[in-house]
Order: structure tokens, then sequence, then C-alpha cells
């Protein structure tokens, strides 16, 4: 039965073992390492002075500093274990634990505590001291006998409330120290034994480290339910109390859960990378927290692969959004969005980054608040994080860090608990995975947009009679990779080949066909086919390699002396020509063909002729086609916006692509080549036909020299001179009795050509001393700017070409 006699309470004592301590670390030699600042406050040094000195010179030992001050046994605790000089002075192995009294001049007599914990492993600490002035633990409680330091094991408190927070949180008291020191240390002290306050041998309490800051009152729905059911308790109502402990707890879930499910639904939403960062950052604010940062590795914002290894003081982080409740603009100096920064190791920051878990602040005080942004060089961080809790979560995926986030809260808000911790732990969870997501998208983004743009010319805006502009849109598909190229290949006799392609399907093995269909098209280029034969050829090989290689091609030769194009087309969309003179535009009525690889449909060549300054205009169908319209609405559209031949070639571009890519459902990669077909006038070529015999080398030597003259270029005429001699003697030795051909022509470079009937081409040998022939070629490639030989119907062609002085370039411009 009840008796109605409340029960007695259980004993109380001072602080419940919160206090500050002194934290001294002694290294090998009896050296000090680090020194807190809650020594300086204990014995008076400060850290400077204190750091690198003998360690027996500054802690209370009998005799150690009898000249400032007297320190003493305290013999009513003498039984409690051997002096501290014992461990200072490496005489022990095992932890010990005391009292002592500090006596200096000007300076009450003060009671210290004690505990040393002698430390092993690979570091250079040897010797952990803590120590605390006992004055604060004194009662008017007449029960308590007796306060002494001692050791427990601690799993001997595992009920102690909040005692498994206080071990993990052990670390935040060793001053200015490693992650790795810092977890060396703790890890041994918890086998050692934790230290503990022994009151009057009936009550033992663990201590409780306090950074220097009063904790304000955590009331989290826990404590507030335990709360309201104690008073509903002592109302006599016990059931209702459990019953509204239950119900609390239970909300306290709930809303936990809701904002999860909140921040799911907020983040995800997209696949680029910047976009899921601003939502992964923005969900905390301000429902969890009033401040969050991110900051991400260096790879992973770039679009690079997995990283490599865990970070470290090297490691180079991005701080890629921040979002605040403060008034706008407030953090912008001192945390700027799209920092680059290495974290400092004896940061909260590093211990996240490197651990990969969670590190929880409740509150940073000024003390704590300094020692981080001492670590900052040119960087206070004070105004920001002092007096605010901190919540810090790793971004993983894979079990490799690829970020964190920074939460904070400002003061007068509930600091972080334990259960936000697991919140933000969760939180941080589902956002590694999205960025994660979002990462390996960018990275194949970035694959395959690197693939495409080397399997891309490199196109030269100007050739010989011919100004070129080009544009490529990489397609909406997933992988943004395809198979459309386009291609200018300069041939011999100023002509230029001007090509477009389409390889039907997309992704890799697209762009891969793609990339092996171009190489053959500038090697048979090179050969001079005729464009049909050309086509022909490549069908040819598409159907060699393989049924799935199906592609569309236009292939185009354009002869600025002769002011002619000569095109075939297999199977792609016609190109449009733009008359310079009148602006109007047309489709070129071509023989459509076939696509490359169906094979057994033949391909013709059409001669076009066209005028100075008209523009052709060749693309891939992804530009004109669109789901659910006509093709030819997009060709008009294509005529009708390529109708602009006074633009520049660049802006011209702009316009066609601005006119066919807003109309939407464009999904296709799109390849764009636009020529502006200058021609080179009459006056800027010259031609001579010469006979097959010797004496008609110097006939052409006389010929150029004159011709250059004329066009005042004299300065050039004594290495023209002797390449042109060169090649006309090979040609008279090697012709077959028809006649020889040589041709001057002046456009961005000057061209010299030589033609005969002979169908082998030259090759460039290494002669000796003794050879009578071979040194003509060599002469030729060390002397021209370039050079080089083709086979024509009739023959051969053997050319160089020397560049122009400045200011002295010829040819028409449209």
């Amino acid at each position: 039965m009840d008796s109605g006699v409340p029960p007695t309470p259980p004993q109380q004592y001072p602080a419940a073992g919160r206090i500050p301590l002194a934290v001294v670390v002694v290294d090998g030699d009896g050296l000090v390492s680090h020194w807190s600042t809650g020594a300086r406050r204990l014995f008076g040094p400060s850290r400077e002075q204190a750091v690198g000195q003998p360690v027996v010179e500054l802690l209370p030992i009998s005799g150690a500093l009898a000249r400032d001050g007297e320190y003493e046994e305290y013999d009513a605790y003498g039984g409690l274990g051997p002096g501290l000089d014992a461990s200072l002075n490496g005489l022990t192995s095992y932890p010990a634990a005391g009292r002592a009294r500090l006596s200096e001049a000007g300076r009450e007599r003060v009671d210290v505590l004690w505990w040393a914990y002698p430390m092993v492993g690979p570091g250079h600490e040897r010797l952990l001291v803590l120590a605390a002035d006992a004055a604060q633990f004194r009662s008017e409680d007449e029960s308590v006998e007796r306060i002494a330091p001692g050791f427990a094991l601690h799993t001997e408190f595992t009920e102690f409330p909040g005692f498994g927070e206080l071990a993990r949180r052990l670390p935040e008291i060793l001053p200015n120290m490693s992650v790795h020191e810092s977890t060396r240390i703790v890890s041994q002290v918890l086998d050692l034994g934790y230290p503990v306050l022994e009151f009057s041998h009936h009550d033992r309490v663990p201590v409780t480290p306090d950074w220097g800051v009063p904790r304000r009152a955590e009331r989290t729905a826990r404590q507030q339910a335990a709360e309201a059911a104690e008073a509903a308790a002592a109302a006599g109502q016990a059931v209702e109390a459990a019953d509204l402990e239950q119900d609390l707890e239970y909300a306290a879930v709930r809303e936990r859960l809701e904002f999860l499910n909140e921040v799911s639904g907020r983040i995800g939403t997209s696949l680029d990378l910047a976009r899921t960062i601003r939502e992964v950052t923005s969900a905390a604010v301000p429902r969890f927290a009033d401040f969050a940062g991110t900051h991400l590795r260096a790879a992973v914002l770039a679009g690079e692969g997995f990283p490599d290894g865990p970070p470290g003081v090297t490691t180079i982080w991005h701080r890629v959004w921040v979002e605040h409740n403060d008034e706008p603009n407030r953090w912008d100096d001192t945390v700027p969005v799209g920092e680059a920064i290495a974290f400092p190791e004896h940061t909260p920051f590093f211990q996240c980054m490197v651990t990969g878990v969670p590190v929880l602040i409740p509150h940073i005080s000024e003390e704590m608040g300094n020692r981080i942004s001492e670590q900052f060089e040119k960087r206070d961080l004070r105004p920001l994080i002092n007096h605010r809790s901190m919540l810090l979560v790793p971004l993983k995926a894979r079990n490799v860090v690829l970020g964190f986030m920074v939460l904070m809260r400002r003061p007068g808000r509930e600091a972080f608990n334990d259960m936000d911790r697991t919140t933000g732990a969760e939180l941080a969870a589902r956002a590694g995975l999205v960025l994660d997501n979002a990462r390996m998208y960018t990275y194949q983004e970035n694959v395959a947009e690197t693939l495409q743009d080397s399997m891309l010319p490199q196109v030269t805006p100007r050739m010989a009679g011919c100004d070129t502009a080009t544009r490529y849109l990489p397609g909406t598909r997933l992988g943004r990779v395809g198979g459309d190229w386009f291609d200018t290949i300069k041939l011999p006799g100023s002509r230029t080949a001007l090509v477009v392609g389409d390889v039907m399907g997309h992704g890799l093995n697209s762009a891969a066909m793609m990339g092996q269909l171009r190489t053959a098209v500038q090697t048979m280029a090179a050969m001079e086919l005729p464009p049909a034969q050309l086509l022909r050829n490549l069908d040819d090989l598409a159907r060699r390699l393989g049924e799935q290689y199906l592609a569309t091609c236009l292939y185009a030769v354009y002869d600025p002396i002769r002011s002619e194009l000569q095109i075939s087309n297999a199977g792609h969309i016609p190109p449009v020509l733009v008359r310079a003179e009148d602006g109007r535009s047309e489709l070129l009525e071509l023989p459509t063909g076939a696509p490359i690889g169906v094979g057994g449909v033949p391909f013709e060549t059409t001669r076009v002729p066209v005028a100075p300054g008209d523009r052709l205009v060749m693309c891939t169908d992804g530009l004109v086609e669109v789901r659910g319209e006509d093709i030819g609405v997009g060709l008009a559209t294509l005529c009708e916006s390529a109708a602009h031949p006074a633009a520049a070639m660049d802006d011209a571009c702009d316009t066609i692509i601005r006119a066919l890519n807003t109309r939407g459902g464009r999904k296709d990669d799109v390849a764009l080549l636009m020529s502006r077909l200058n021609g080179i006038a009459a006056e800027d070529v010259a031609e001579w036909r010469l006979s097959p015999e010797p004496h008609e080398v110097g006939r052409a030597r006389r010929l150029v020299r004159e011709q250059l003259a004329v066009w005042g270029l004299a300065e050039l005429s004594s290495n023209v001179e002797l390449l042109a001699s060169e090649l006309v003697t090979n040609a008279v030795r090697h012709a077959h009795g028809g006649h020889v051909d040589l041709r001057l022509v002046r456009s961005d470079t000057l061209l010299c050509e030589v033609s005969d009937d002979d169908h082998e081409l030259p090759t460039l040998l290494s002669a000796s001393p003794e050879d009578e022939c071979g040194r003509g070629l060599r002469v030729v490639s060390r002397l021209a700017a370039e050079w080089g030989s083709s086979r024509s119907a009739v023959g051969k062609a053997v050319w160089f070409e020397q560049a122009l002085p400045r200011g002295q370039r010829g040819g028409r411009r449209g």
C-alpha cells in the first residue's frame, strides 16, 4: 500500500561532478607539449610560457617552486596514491590520483585535485594530467566528509545521465590537438579508468568537464515529457503521466520524421549538381538550423571520378552554398560562397571530415570559438560561431566522405542535442546519396562531352577563298553524346572539302562510329576522290564494319577559282544556298541517295555554280526535326533564318540556332556548318603550260619571278623560284610525254602547284652524298610552309605554300 510519504530524493552533490579542468600533456623528455586554458587559470603560466618547459617546474609537487611558492602534499589524503612527482618523473606505469595544495605569495592557498595517466603508443605523449580546483566542491552538507579523486571503468556509469555523450566529447577538452592524437589519448583514458569524484567513500560521480560557459538548459521533447509526467505523478495521476510522456515522445519522433520527409521531397528533384547542392543546403534552414553551409571536395565539384583516398590536411574543399536567416549578405565576407579552403587539423571541421561521423558542440564558448578561429589565417570566425550551437554532419556515399555540412543555431534557440545529431545524420545520409547521384551524372556528362569534343574537328575559320563558322549542340537525352559531325578539309588547288554527317543512334557507340567514319572521309578526301566516289567507298567501308553502321552524309568540294561546288548526298537533308546578290535562300535540289551502310544504291555528284559571297549552310536533322511536326516546317524555317548574307558569320549561325532551337521538343544533337564562298579573283591566279623539256625549268623560274614582281611579292622570289624549279624538274623527268602545268595562286597564302601526267606520287627520300637524285623534295620540305601531292584523273599534282607578308593577301571577300 502507498503510505503517502514521498520517497527520499537521492543525494545531490555540488555541480554533480561538473568542473573546469586543467589539461596538461607531457612528452617523453618531461616537457609540456599541450597546456590548456584551464591550466593557465589554475596554475598561472600562459600556454606560450608553459609549452616546452619542464613540467616539474609548473605543477604542484614538493619543492618545485620553492622560490615563488610552496607546494606540499595534503596529508589528510595521502593514502590515495603516490605523489604527483612520481608520475611526472616516470616512476609509475599506472594511473594515479591525489590532492595537493599550492601556496603562492599574494594568492590564497589552492586545494588541487589531480589525475595522472601514463601514455603509450606511437605518439610523443607520455603523460596526461588532469587537475581541478577542489574549492568549488565545498558543500554546506555536513554529511559530505571528504571529496577525493579516483578512477572507475567507464562501463560502471552507463546509467549515469549523459555519460555516453560525455565519453564521446572527451576529445574536445584536449588543447589544440589533432584528431589522431586525441583519439589515441581518449581510448587510453577509457581503458585505464575514467576520472571520478568520490564523496565520503559512498558515492562516485564521473567528472564532467566544463567548457567554460554553463550550458543552457536543453528542453527536448523527452525532457518536457519527463517534467510533465513528474508533475502529473505528484498529483496522483501516474497513468495519465505515463500516457502524456508517451504522447510527447511520439510527437517529437513524428516531428522529426515529418522534417526528414519534407527534406526528401525537396532535394533530388534534378540531377544538376549545382541545383542539388542548393536544395540540400536550403532544406535545413530555418526549420532545423539558422545557418547551413555545404562544403564539397574539389574532385566532386569538378565532376571528376570518385575521390581517391580519405581527406587530409591538404584536401581542398569548396564552400558551394550558404543559407541562413540572418540579414542578407551578413556572412558573405566571413564565409564566401565559392571559396576553396583546406581545413586546419585542430578544428571540429577536420574531425568531421576525417572520421566521417557527426560532431556535436551544444555550445561554442568564447574560449572554444577563439581556439577554432585561431586556426584560420586571415579569417575571424568568432562573430559567426561564438555562443552558437554547432552540428557538423558528413556527406558520404559508399563510405567515402564527399563533403560536409555546417549547421548552427543562434543563441536563444534550443541547442542541438542527441536527437538532433541523429536527425542531422539522417539528413546527411539522404543528401549524400542525392549528391552522389548528381556527381555521377555530372561525371558521365563530362566524360561524354570530352569524348565528343575530342572527335569534333578544330575547324580553321579561314580557308583558301572560303570562310567557315560552326556550331555543335549536344542532345538533351541522357549522356548528351551523339554521332553528328562536321569537318573542313584542305585540298590541293586551293579547294576545300565541306562535310556534315549524322550516325544513326545516340550514345557512345554512335560517337565511336562517327569517329571512324570521319577519319575515313579525311583519308579519302586527301586522295582527291570525286564526291560520289568518296561516298561509295565510305558506304563499302561501313558495310564491312558491321550492319549497325548507318549514317547520312553530305560531302561538298568548293573550288574558289572556278567558283563551283561539287556536292554528293547520302540520305542527308539538303543544304541551303544563300545568294549574296539578292539575299535569296534556297534548298539545293540534290539526288538524295541512300544512307551510308545501306549498300546497292548509286551516288551522284551535282555541280552548282556559285558567286563570291554566297553562303552554303549544312546541318544535321536534329536542328530542323521536331517530334510531331513535319520536317518541311523546319527546313522552311532554316531557309528563312539563313537569308541574311550581310550578317557576320557567327551572328548568322546564332540567328539560325535561335530560330530553330527554341521550338521545343528537340532531343537530338545538332551540327551546323556555314561557309562563305568568297572565291579567288582571276588576277590572283597565274597559269602556264610547259613542255616536258629540261630547258623549261629555267623558263619556269623566270615566269615565277616576273609574276611575283607583278603582285609585289619580289621578296619571296628567291625561295619560290628555287622550290618551283625543283617541282618542275621532277615533273619533266617523270612525265610520259604530255605537258606540265605550273600554277601560282595568291590567297591567304601563296600556292605553287605543278601537275603532270604521271600517276606515281613522289616520295621523300634520304639521299647520300653519292646520290644524284632525292634531294629536291628535301629542299621543298625544309623551305616550304606546307607541301603535298595528290593523284588526279589525268596524273598527279605536287604543291607547296609560302606565307605572305602582312598586308599582301589576295583573294576576293564577300
